[in-house]
């Protein structure tokens, strides 16, 4: 027997809000059962048909990823990322996408050691993946999208962007643009005590010959 979820449940099993779906309930889309005690349940197996997701079939050729990215942890605590993921998996259920992974992502759009960008990128190169599904292009990288566009084409890996900006876009760009100016400054004054250091020592060694 199919295992029944609470709306709440329901609603993280499939990364939305209860409000999306109670709209989904109201518009026939996905409709619960209801308990003799008048309580809404979802049935799991319902829920992963809306999805696309086969309880048979682990991992198939047409299973797509959502991927979302804040800049900063202040950003995530305010619900941006979940929100922003939510978003995504809403456009996957209309399209009835088959969604094999969901990939939320904390850091720079500039840096390509995030933990969600790595995971994103073993994904395409296991060829485990055949879609990538982001907001906009840059919720991906600030820099090079054509050719990391490029890179996941030749893996069969198609990029979905569905183009919703998000309210909090203006203050994820400072964040990676303090990030760069951070990470720039870093590499000066790094640069400067190292040739400090050099010199110390070289006059420590000319002091030394002098002496000698």
């Amino acid at each position: 027997m199919s295992k029944l979820l609470t709306t709440k449940q329901a609603a993280d099993y499939l990364n939305v809000s209860a409000d999306t779906l109670r709209k989904w309930n109201k518009s026939n889309k996905l409709v619960p059962l209801t308990t003799t005690g008048g309580h809404r349940r979802y049935q799991q197996e319902l829920l992963d048909e809306y999805i696309g997701i086969s309880r048979s079939v682990v991992e198939t050729p047409d299973l797509v990823v959502t991927y979302s990215r804040v800049s900063s942890h202040e950003q995530k605590q305010k619900g941006d990322l979940d929100r922003q993921s939510q978003r995504l998996s809403e456009y996957c259920a209309k399209k009835k996408l088959n969604v094999g992974f969901i990939i939320k992502d904390v850091g720079s759009g500039l840096s390509d050691t995030r933990n969600g960008f790595i995971r994103l990128t073993n994904l395409v190169i296991e060829k485990k993946i055949s879609k990538i599904i982001i907001e906009h292009k840059d919720r991906l990288t600030r820099f090079q999208y054509n050719f990391i566009e490029k890179m996941f084409k030749s893996y069969s890996v198609e990029i979905i962007h569905i183009e919703n900006n998000d309210v909090g876009e203006q203050e994820d760009l400072v964040t990676d643009i303090i990030s760069l100016m951070a990470s720039f400054s870093g590499k000066v004054y790094g640069k400067r005590s190292a040739e400090r250091r050099r010199k110390k020592k070289e006059d420590k060694n000319n002091e030394k010959v002098t002496n000698n």
